[in-house]
């Protein structure tokens, strides 16, 4: 996250969600065939719909490959740029990676981002991969008021649906929400949620405003390709001997009890040539450990729905 980021954040205090009961309690059923691990890979497509002066937008898009963020609304035609090469080169070499290993991926799209990149839609359509939700555009949505928040969920599922072919079941903010969001998913008959970052596993999550809890896949930021854009000195081969330090944990300790291992990738950061390797190396490590399930979010969810009764 940016320092322009950190600074929004600092001015939205939201009293963090709560666990159910249930979700504390020791875990009472196993991933389909006993698998040991579920491995969600989440391809993020957010290019094509960031923010940009150039569309209206008062700021310019603060997330840059040099980090340049700028202090008036300049239009940064270099980072648009950056952002066109997810779509013109990065995704080719991550589509061809998944399906090289047969590897069933969530991809948290931004709504807008589809509708600019139809290439992008047409291999989403009818493939094994789950689209999920990243917004309508890839913007913050913590500055809409509750109407202004609901259309925005529904404009980016009526959306997706059209292009995609399956209304999404999950949502991804931009980092920041507010504390209306994850009921207005489920008034709007979403799934899951996966604005967490504290577990391993899905657990059912207090909704404020409803005695109705809804489901949460966490998501992980430590294993996520975006630390190569904010830390510069991250490496490719840093961020697979984490990647992999991370599936070895989780994969023990998923013998004992249900695990899941998020890994985030983005077009314009895995898909770049110097980058793109260390993503099928990992592939090819896993390919290794028998009882990985390469699961959708959507699967995970309805898994755990299925087996573990809300409280």
């Amino acid at each position: 996250m940016t320092a322009q980021e950190q600074k929004q954040q600092s001015n939205t205090i939201t009293a963090p969600h709560k666990r159910t009961e249930i979700a504390m309690s020791k875990p009472v059923y196993q991933w389909p065939n006993n698998a040991r691990l579920a491995l969600s890979v989440v391809v993020n497509v957010e290019e094509l719909s960031e923010y940009n002066v150039g569309q209206g937008d008062k700021i310019t898009e603060p997330v840059d490959e040099l980090h340049v963020t700028l202090s008036k609304p300049v239009r940064n035609y270099g980072n648009e740029s950056n952002y066109r090469y997810g779509v013109n080169e990065g995704h080719a070499r991550v589509a061809a990676l998944l399906d090289r290993y047969n590897v069933t991926s969530t991809y948290t799209a931004a709504a807008v981002s589809l509708e600019r990149a139809p290439e992008i839609a047409d291999y989403l359509r009818g493939s094994r991969h789950e689209v999920c939700s990243h917004g309508h555009r890839w913007i913050h949505q913590f500055r809409f008021n509750e109407e202004q928040e609901r259309q925005f969920i529904r404009d980016a599922a009526d959306s997706i649906e059209k292009t995609t072919g399956v209304r999404p079941v999950g949502w991804l903010s931009r980092y920041l929400h507010t504390a209306s969001t994850r009921r207005l998913l489920q008034e709007e008959g979403f799934l899951y949620h996966m604005d967490d970052y504290s577990a391993d596993a899905p657990f059912w999550g207090e909704v404020d405003g409803t005695d109705k809890p809804m489901i949460v896949v966490p998501y992980q930021l430590d294993t996520n390709d975006m630390k190569m854009w904010v830390a510069p000195s991250y490496l490719p081969k840093d961020w697979l001997d984490y990647a992999i330090d991370s599936f070895d944990t989780l994969y023990a300790e998923g013998e004992h009890s249900p695990k899941v291992m998020s890994l985030g990738l983005h077009l314009r950061i895995i898909g770049r040539p110097g980058r793109i390797g260390a993503f099928e190396k990992f592939l090819q490590y896993v390919a290794q450990k028998p009882g990985t399930w390469y699961a959708t979010r959507r699967q995970i969810a309805e898994h755990f729905a299925s087996q573990v009764g809300a409280a």
